[in-house]
């Protein structure tokens, strides 16, 4: 005889498996319809894809439409394919985001001093590069399956001399193309 968390587990199981044949057949055609439009897409993998698909809800137009809009923006800021450190040289400098390794579930972890950011003189793009910079660091270390990663923020010392509201809404920017 099961017992009722037996038979829950199996439901949740099942309900599982049917959500993953609908979403997987859901990405086939994104997939398709991606492609169809930017056949330079074929190179990008499939947990990619699903990360947009899943941020509309699983709606392949809304996911596409998403993802044909980063893959414009990241030619465009990231012409190159990545950034390289001599792009961001002042923000480097600042010695104020670590990589400290994986938390207990595999993530990545990033720690950021608020008390060592100082606006750059140069303007806005190099902060944001160093943002772009920063998460595909963060995402280069993060294992096949996983989507998420970690960063603290650390606080301790940091004040008006640290507020930068110019750069605080350009790396939302970023994160919300991404």
């Amino acid at each position: 005889m099961m017992s009722p968390t037996d038979s829950d587990r199996e439901k949740e199981e099942g309900k599982h498996l049917q959500s993953n044949e609908k979403e997987q057949t859901k990405l086939q055609l994104m997939k398709a319809l991606v492609e169809k439009q930017d056949p330079s897409s074929k190179e990008v993998d499939d947990f990619t894809l699903r990360r947009f698909l899943r941020a509309r809800e699983l709606d392949v137009e809304k996911g596409s439409t998403m993802f044909l809009k980063y893959l414009k923006w990241r030619r465009t800021f990231v012409p190159n394919g990545s950034i390289s450190t001599s792009e961001i040289p002042k923000e480097i400098n600042q010695n104020k985001m670590f990589m400290q390794g994986f938390d207990k579930k595999g993530r990545p972890i990033g720690v950021v001093l608020g008390a060592r950011h100082f606006q750059n003189k140069g303007g806005l793009d190099e902060f944001k590069r160093f943002v772009v910079y920063i998460l595909d660091k963060l995402c280069s270390r993060t294992p096949p399956g996983e989507e998420k990663f970690v960063v603290i923020g650390d606080l301790k010392g940091w004040g008006y001399a640290n507020t930068d509201l110019r750069a605080y809404l350009g790396a939302l920017s970023i994160l919300q193309v991404n």
